[in-house]
């Protein structure tokens, strides 16, 4: 679940900062900052719902932010996968919305 869950950011942190013709953002990439594999791990451990929703949710600003907020329509379907990876209340409800907004934002790359 960790290594998903640090997909759906790298993939977020991409589509905001990646740019054709520069060094591709990687995982050990300083923009990741808290949004490593160790990070969601702990988090995990801990049953931290609220906090995992709060990294994955910055990563995922940061791709609605690139792609055009919720006028465009890339932005207004990842609004709606990320309304839903938030209204997960367990961590086991987590991870069928992730893997969705896993391969959506690798689709969108």
């Amino acid at each position: 679940m960790e290594l998903l869950l640090e997909t759906v950011a790298l993939y977020s942190l991409k589509l905001a900062y990646e740019t054709e013709g520069h060094s591709p953002i990687l995982r050990d990439d300083p923009l990741m900052g808290s949004c490593d594999r160790e990070v969601f791990e702990l988090l995990i451990r801990r049953g931290d719902v609220a906090g995992i929703h709060g990294e994955i949710g910055r990563c995922l600003n940061l791709a609605l932010e690139a792609i055009g907020r919720m006028d465009a329509v890339l932005g207004r379907e990842l609004g709606r996968l990320a309304a839903e990876f938030g209204a997960a209340e367990t961590v086991e409800g987590l991870y069928a919305p992730a893997i969705i907004l896993r391969d959506y934002l690798r689709d969108v790359l």
